[in-house]
């Protein structure tokens, strides 16, 4: 760990936070909304056939993202990219508002490729800002982070909440002018030319290999976070039940936010201020993640009241790890990529990830059954892969001075 010195943020990374926390505000609220509008009484279509064109949608966007990332890096520039994506969202919203299955899967198709075009090339935009000051990306992605988790916090609040008193056509325009003032930020940034000045002693093969590990990593933690899902669901459902005179229901949907948010925080001050290896907290992320599903071995079948607190420590731990994982990917890839296919790789990190979670859904049906053994499964898992990621550091303990 060293002290980070003569770096600093600049006004466009609150640019470009302020856009991706008001497009997450767009897209979660939307998402929100959008399963109940579908078995609602304007199209009255069946809960199976509404969850099928959602599960549809949203298996979509790992395609539409790669399309988008290619076409942003090779055609038509990454800030253009970013700029059609938003509007292609808005008007998508928009059309569902008609009252028709036509709008619907109009609205859906113009979200997903929009979604493509805007995703990817934002965030290549966003690393590209630290090139010449790479100890800050974990600091800056944190902060892009902890915006997409604002955006989606606020949005199912705000958007559900108003969905649901005032109807959901209010919902979805609300969510398309949301997407429209996205886009403010980044036209009053200037559009800049990115040069990667900063010199990268990593060889081509060890960067490749990095980025390979980058990609397996962030799909292993959210596979294994994955077969532990359905057992947090259900405790989610029964502690839902337990706690509705306390906490009203739409919590319980952005219930891990609350934690995420000041972890963030602290994390965005500390590694402002001191540089370590990526891979040091991306093994802090996996065993802080083994500890959170592991403490919820703790929590009886049938919990109580008294059990919601351990249920909170769990995502506590998680909202921990979280923070040490996701950001600190797009860090790797921003650091030792060839910026001119940036974007490109982005888009790419989605598909490991859905591969790896498809794999491991393939044993849900016996997890269903027996929603422990997916826990013990994603302990042993996390552990694993974090006491291999420490005998990787100890291997390679020149790894965070490859470059300057």
């Amino acid at each position: 760990m060293e002290i980070i010195q003569n770096q600093y943020h600049t006004k466009e990374t609150l640019y470009f936070a302020l856009t991706r926390m008001f497009e997450r505000a767009s897209y979660y609220g939307f998402k929100t909304l959008i399963v109940l509008y579908m078995v609602g009484e304007t199209l009255k279509m069946e809960r199976s056939e509404a969850l099928n064109i959602y599960g549809v949608f949203t298996a979509s966007l790992v395609f539409s993202q790669i399309l988008g990332a290619v076409l942003g890096d090779l055609v038509i520039g990454n800030r253009r990219s970013v700029i059609l994506g938003a509007i292609l969202q808005a008007i998508g919203t928009f059309c569902i508002c008609i009252p028709l299955t036509t709008g619907l899967y109009l609205g859906l198709f113009l979200i997903a490729l929009g979604c493509g075009f805007y995703t990817p090339n934002l965030i290549s935009n966003f690393g590209k800002l630290y090139f010449n000051k790479t100890k800050l990306l974990d600091s800056g992605f944190t902060i892009f982070h902890l915006a997409t988790n604002l955006g989606s916090f606020f949005g199912v609040l705000l958007i559900g909440y108003l969905g649901d008193k005032y109807g959901f056509n209010f919902g979805f325009i609300l969510a398309g002018v949301l997407m429209l003032i996205s886009l403010i930020p980044i036209v009053l940034s200037k559009e800049r030319n990115f040069e990667k000045t900063e010199n990268n002693r990593s060889g081509l093969n060890k960067r490749i290999l990095i980025i390979v590990m980058a990609f397996t990593l962030v799909g292993l933690f959210w596979g294994f976070n994955d077969m532990s899902y359905i057992r947090n669901s259900d405790l989610q459902l029964q502690f839902k039940e337990l706690s509705s005179s306390v906490f009203p229901d739409y919590f319980w949907q952005v219930g891990n936010s609350i934690f995420f948010l000041p972890i963030s925080i602290i994390a965005i001050v500390l590694w402002n201020k001191f540089y370590s290896n990526h891979f040091f907290k991306i093994m802090l992320g996996f065993i802080f993640g083994a500890i959170a599903i592991g403490i919820l071995l703790l929590i009886p079948e049938i919990p109580t009241e008294q059990h919601l607190m351990i249920f909170f420590i769990s995502l506590l731990f998680f909202g921990i790890a979280e923070v040490h994982i996701a950001p600190v990917i797009y860090s790797i890839l921003t650091k030792y990529s060839n910026p001119k296919y940036l974007a490109i790789l982005i888009g790419l990190t989605y598909l490991p990830t859905a591969l790896i979670s498809f794999s491991f859904g393939l044993f849900n049906d016996k997890i269903y059954d027996n929603p422990i053994l997916g826990l013990k499964i994603g302990i042993i898992g996390m552990a694993i892969i974090g006491i291999g990621l420490i005998s990787f550091i100890w291997w390679n303990k020149k790894l965070p001075t490859t470059s300057a």
